[in-house]
């Protein structure tokens, strides 16, 4: 690893959870929401070949360089999560054109469809992408992730990337083996659970309000944790049986990426409290994918000073502007 890609924050932000913390709250946050009253976004609603609809937010540079990053949040995030709009707004700058695409039942898009978000949904983000390129033409494609995001940017640039004509991808701390993770999000700090248990309850709430057919509530009421919600929403709204065969259908473990045709990019931080740094083994590394493993970052942060800016964006754009 050379100096240009090496991450190297100052010491106050070394630790892994104020890297963590920091990628969406405090001073980011503040900037971001700045920003999104800024932006010229344009919404628009992408379909699926199954009727599937998907909500993004489409922004043009100013000063276009002929090509587009897609970009992807992570789980019960949103096309305006800081992390989205502030990466969206740098890579603006630099000449790209960028989607800030939702995933199912994210942002607000929980109307749309009826049926549930589950994390083996690539095949419509797939198509959604592939609609926008139909009435917007690039010269070069660009996909990228944040942490779910991440994991679902890199299956389908195995699965789709030379027909959807990605020219590379970029993935950021994606969960290598969800079983893993979920059991890290466990057992690190009790924050970081927390978030997502209130997080995809009030979505699922969202959700509901919209389909009560759907009628989990009392499930909801009776949730403690996020084992109890996947539990019983794994088996009752996605084709699996249990949560291990679920976590097990979307892991980018063994082969799941050999079919990587166009070049990719994952990465991720040693110190990540939610995606142990280990399961990187795990995977069969193509020739096409590049793993970059940093010291420091945390999960997703990246934050390289107290504004909260990432170097993230930084690298997003020295990848991509390689294949200008």
């Amino acid at each position: 690893m050379t100096a240009n890609n090496r991450f190297t924050p100052p010491f106050i932000l070394k630790n892994p959870h104020i890297q963590s913390i920091l990628n969406s709250v405090g001073p980011r946050k503040i900037r971001a929401n700045r920003l999104a009253k800024q932006l010229n976004s344009e919404v628009l609603t992408l379909s699926a070949k199954d009727g599937t609809r998907l909500l993004g937010k489409y922004d043009r540079s100013k000063k276009p360089n002929k090509s587009v990053i897609v970009l992807l949040h992570g789980w019960e995030g949103s096309s305006e999560s800081a992390y989205q709009v502030t990466t969206a707004n740098y890579l603006l700058k630099q000449g790209f054109d960028v989607l800030r695409l939702n995933l199912r039942d994210h942002g607000d898009s929980h109307h749309l469809n009826h049926a549930l978000f589950n994390s083996t949904m690539t095949l419509e983000v797939a198509e959604a992408i592939e609609s926008f390129f139909e009435t917007h033409h690039y010269r070069k494609r660009f996909l990228a992730g944040f942490s779910l995001g991440a994991n679902f940017t890199l299956r389908i640039a195995a699965d789709h990337g030379t027909a959807l004509g990605l020219t590379a991808a970029a993935g950021i701390c994606p969960p290598v083996d969800p079983t893993n993770a979920m059991d890290a999000l466990d057992n690190t700090l009790f924050i970081y659970e927390r978030y997502f248990f209130r997080r995809w309850s009030k979505s699922l709430r969202k959700k509901l309000s919209h389909f009560p057919e759907h009628n989990y509530a009392e499930v909801l009421d009776n949730a403690r944790t996020l084992g109890d919600m996947n539990g019983f929403f794994v088996a009752n709204h996605t084709p699996f049986d249990d949560p291990k065969s679920y976590f097990e259908s979307y892991a980018l473990t063994g082969d799941r990426l050999a079919a990587l045709e166009i070049p990719a990019y994952l990465i991720s931080s040693q110190d990540d409290p939610i995606i142990p740094v280990a399961d990187l083994q795990k995977i069969n590394c193509p020739e096409q994918l590049t793993i970059e493993v940093q010291p420091f970052g945390g999960h997703c942060g990246f934050i390289k000073n107290l504004s909260a800016h990432s170097w993230v964006e930084n690298r997003l754009t020295d990848l991509f502007e390689g294949y200008l």
